[in-house]
C-alpha cells in the first residue's frame, strides 16, 4: 500500500481543506475526501485540485457526496443514505504517497454508531492535526490529542492555522507531547501560487515523508 497521512481537525473551518491543498502539492501526492457533506458550489476536492494544482489523475474520487453541508451522519439522513465506515479502504496508489482530508474534527458522527475516529483507527495511518491559533484551540487540541492517543492512532505531529499565538502553540505542544510541524498563516489573496509558496517557507517535506507509514 502507497504511504498515507491523515489531515484531520480539532473543528470545523479551521482552514484544513488549504493545508491538504497546500501538502498535497508539497509531497506530489494524491489527494482522497472519503466523505463530502455540501454540493452548492465548490466541493472540498476541487477546491484541493484548484489551490494544489492537482491533475485527475492525482484525485481519488469521494465514496459519498452528499447535498447538505452539515456533519456527515444528519447530511446523509437528509439524503436517505447509510454511510458504511466498513466501504471506506485507503486506496491503493503505489509508491505514491497520499492525503486523506477527513471532515471537521476527530469525532464527527458518520452514524448513530460510528464515529470518524473509528475509521482512522481501523486505517492506522499518522495524523496530522490541524487547529486554529484563535482563542480555544487549547481545550479542542489538547481533548483531540487525548482521544487520538486513547486509540493508538499515531500523531504525525500539529499544523497550527492562522497568525502566530507562540503562548498559545507552545501550551500545546508541551503539555500534548505532539511535534510542531508548522503553521499556515492566513493568505490573501488566497491562490494556488501565494499557497505554494506559504507552504515551502512553513513547512519540510521530510518532515512528513519520514514518519507516513510505508
Amino acid at each position: 500500500m502507497s504511504s498515507g497521512i491523515v489531515v484531520t481537525g480539532t473543528d470545523t473551518g479551521i482552514g484544513k481543506t488549504v493545508f491538504a491543498a497546500g501538502l498535497s502539492n508539497l509531497l506530489g501526492a494524491i489527494y482522497w475526501k472519503p466523505i463530502q457533506a455540501g454540493l452548492d458550489g465548490e466541493t472540498d476536492t476541487e477546491t484541493v485540485a484548484r489551490l494544489g494544482h492537482l491533475s485527475p489523475d492525482r484525485i481519488v474520487p469521494e465514496c459519498y457526496r452528499l447535498r447538505t453541508p452539515a456533519s456527515p451522519h444528519y447530511s446523509a439522513e437528509l439524503d436517505g443514505v447509510r454511510l458504511e465506515a466498513a466501504s471506506l479502504d485507503v486506496p491503493d496508489t503505489g509508491r505514491q504517497p497520499l492525503v486523506i482530508e477527513g471532515a471537521g474534527g476527530v469525532m464527527v458522527p458518520l452514524s448513530s454508531d460510528t464515529l470518524y475516529i473509528d475509521v482512522f483507527e481501523r486505517w492506522r495511518l499518522p495524523v496530522v492535526l490541524c487547529a486554529s491559533t484563535a482563542l480555544g484551540t487549547i481545550n479542542h487540541s489538547l481533548l483531540s490529542i487525548e482521544a487520538l492517543r486513547k486509540r493508538d492512532i499515531p500523531i504525525l505531529g500539529m499544523a497550527f492555522i492562522g497568525e502566530s499565538n507562540a503562548e498559545t502553540q507552545t501550551v500545546i505542544r508541551e503539555m500534548g507531547r505532539v511535534r510542531w510541524l508548522g503553521r499556515l498563516p492566513w493568505l490573501s489573496p488566497l491562490t494556488a501560487e501565494t499557497l505554494q509558496a506559504a507552504f515551502k517557507t512553513s513547512f519540510r517535506a521530510d518532515s512528513f515523508q519520514l514518519y507516513a507509514k510505508e
